[in-house]
């Protein structure tokens, strides 16, 4: 339902309309290529537009939260875009998430629509979205009757974006982006990344975790993005090769690809002018391998969705390696709590903040301190003012920039009819990050009467396939705290 209470909106700033009158002046230009399709600015909007009056159609309309459950593709760009024009809220859902985790953010965040792709959820009460402006997917949309917000904060921020995440405690929430927040990030990101219309972007990344700071800022910029996420490498290669990229914004896991692969020649990145390495820490030894193969170093970058994209180490020396470098123009950070050798935890301010958490719900007020986002990381900055990050205070698990928490993967371990307690922890890996094991103790305590296969089965059945355990050890007890409570073996990230 559509709120009809009176309260004030903080404005009626659209970043759609944003984008649209900063390139109106490329609107032949190539926006986004997909394969052997393209789409020019001018055709872009166009599919947004007719994809927009469709959901008009359907009754989507201002504060509505959509949920989009689709893989990367035109489809997905044009549909965001469409949401975002009707001053709907886009709810970015992944496909490679678990059904439970699928349907925990539909109710979490209370979606009055889901937009999906075939395939990727159950039809029943669904209806084919038509629309001319969907180059190659079939998407389906189902309506939801839920409740109308009684918060009116939710309806003064003018929000546009609520990306779901979960809490180590297993406790949800989803961050709240306005229209506003979103052009202020962007503008703040741009200081360090300096895209402009000449620029061919590479893009690997998941749009249901990167897009707003990244694709938003693309677009405004009229860059080209080249979507190469399937396929990958050769979809990759094909981007540097083809269409002469000059940008390429990606994990240090496709950056490692990279520097291995036989068919990428230490000359075939000359037309790239920026390689940023984000999602999780750059392992040292993919950093020297890559430099060694391609004579430039790698730009970390820093990214929190509740804050955007403070760093980004543009001082690209193998000196400060493993750095991600000074905050950009419009951020500040400071160290709490440091120990001897100067580790502490990160607070970071800045321009673009979140607005709100959705569940539950809280304002920025109650978020902040002073103005300070507390990351949950801790880092020691140098004499030059460089930060480097050091660990989470918290256990979370880093895999391939993806993020386990060890209560959500212990929950499900638990459900297992042979298993009586479980402890989740990671362990430093040069390509991934953090390898997820598990310490299982079952209940009859006889080994010989657990068949992994069939474990890693009911795993994946129940949540994403990243987050199921690589190694599963099984011992008698598990190490605990003088305090009694389990003791996990997280290593530094």
């Amino acid at each position: 339902m559509q709120f009809t209470g009176i309260t004030t909106i903080k404005g009626d700033m659209n970043i759609f309309n944003t984008i649209r009158k900063e390139t109106m002046d490329f609107t032949g230009k190539t926006a986004v290529i997909e394969g052997d399709s393209l789409l020019s600015y001018g055709r872009l909007f166009s599919c947004a537009d007719m994809t927009a009056s469709s959901l008009r159609g359907k009754g989507v309309a201002r504060f509505h939260r959509v949920g989009l459950l689709c893989g990367d593709s035109i489809d997905y760009l044009t549909t965001s875009l469409a949401v975002l024009s009707l001053s709907a809220v886009i709810v970015p859902i992944s496909p490679d998430q678990a059904d439970s985790e699928i349907r925990d953010i539909i109710e979490r965040i209370s979606l009055d629509y889901l937009i999906f792709e075939r395939g990727t959820y159950h039809e029943e009460g669904s209806e084919i979205l038509p629309s001319e402006g969907l180059l190659k997917k079939e998407l389906r949309m189902l309506k939801r009757d839920v409740p109308e917000l009684s918060d009116s904060e939710y309806y003064r921020i003018n929000p546009a974006f609520i990306r779901f995440s979960s809490g180590t405690t297993g406790a949800s929430k989803g961050v709240v982006l306005s229209h506003e927040a979103i052009l202020d990030r962007t503008d703040a990101a741009d200081k360090g990344l300096r895209i402009t219309s000449e620029d061919t972007v590479l893009w690997v990344l998941s749009m249901s975790f990167h897009f707003v700071v990244t694709i938003l800022l693309f677009l405004r910029r009229a860059a080209t993005i080249v979507l190469c996420g399937h396929g990958f490498p050769e979809s990759l290669i094909e981007g540097i090769t083809n269409h002469k990229g000059t940008f390429i914004y990606a994990s240090p896991f496709h950056y490692n690809v990279l520097a291995r692969s036989g068919l990428v020649s230490p000359r075939s990145l000359s037309n790239i002018r920026m390689t940023v390495s984000t999602a999780m820490k750059l392992p040292e030894a993919i950093a020297v391998q890559f430099s060694a193969k391609f004579g430039f170093e790698l730009a970390e970058a820093y990214g929190i969705i509740e804050v955007g994209l403070p760093f980004l180490n543009l001082d690209a020396e193998s000196r400060i390696r493993g750095s991600v470098g000074r905050p950009l123009p419009d951020y500040e950070v400071k160290i709490f709590k440091k120990d001897s050798d100067g580790v502490g935890e990160i607070y970071i301010k800045g321009k673009g903040m979140l607005d709100a958490y959705f569940s539950p719900w809280q304002i920025r007020k109650s978020i902040l301190k002073k103005g300070w986002f507390k990351t949950g990381d801790l880092g020691r900055i140098n004499s030059n003012g460089h930060l480097t990050i050091v660990g989470r205070k918290k256990d979370v698990i880093n895999f391939v920039g993806m993020k386990v928490f060890p209560f959500e993967v212990e929950s499900v371990l638990n459900e297992y009819p042979l298993v009586k307690e479980s402890m989740v922890y990671g362990v430093s890996h040069p390509q991934y990050g953090q390898l997820p094991i598990a310490r299982l103790v079952l209940k009859n305590g006889a080994a010989s009467d657990l068949d992994l296969n069939d474990l890693r089965r009911f795993c994946y059945h129940k949540m994403s396939q990243y987050k199921v355990p690589k190694d599963f050890q099984v011992v008698d007890a598990l190490p605990i705290t003088a305090s009694g409570k389990v003791k996990r073996e997280n290593t530094p990230h």
